[in-house]
């Protein structure tokens, strides 16, 4: 995906958004209303995912190995995140609010077309996953 947005109503399956990059200002977008399976971002370089994980009961937003070697992009979710792991080369924190205004618009929209109060939905807490490396193999290939 290098561009355009997609809303999904309810879940998203296994390795939604991968290798997701953006291209000068063509900005990827997913909102996802559910939760997503594992995988999610795998690979990501650009772009915005937010997942809502609105009516998901017990379970966990992501499935298992969210973000693996994402090295751009930023990934927002909602909600508890207790039980899920990230691997090393991400930071997983609490949104600040400038971040937050960023995907308000997106937010909207997904509420808009799908009935759900967007007031309710933003207020709630969004933890910002991104990557820590723009190159997180590096280390694979160059002797430190």
């Amino acid at each position: 995906m290098r561009g355009g947005k997609i809303y999904v109503k309810g879940d998203a399956g296994y390795r939604a958004g991968i290798h997701m990059k953006e291209y000068k200002d063509k900005v990827p977008v997913i909102v996802i209303g559910g939760v997503a399976g594992s995988f999610l971002g795998e690979y990501q370089a650009g772009g915005i995912i937010v997942v809502l994980g609105l009516e998901r009961g017990d379970r966990n937003i992501v499935g298992h190995f969210p973000c693996t070697g994402m090295h751009g992009g930023m990934m927002y979710l909602r909600g508890d995140l207790s039980g899920i792991k990230f691997p090393s080369q991400v930071t997983a924190r609490k949104a600040t609010p400038e971040e937050i205004d960023r995907i308000k618009e997106y937010v909207f929209e997904y509420c808009q077309l799908f009935g759900y109060d967007v007031n309710k939905v933003l207020d709630s807490s969004f933890t910002v996953v991104t990557p820590d490396s723009k190159n997180p193999y590096k280390q694979m290939y160059v002797a430190t």
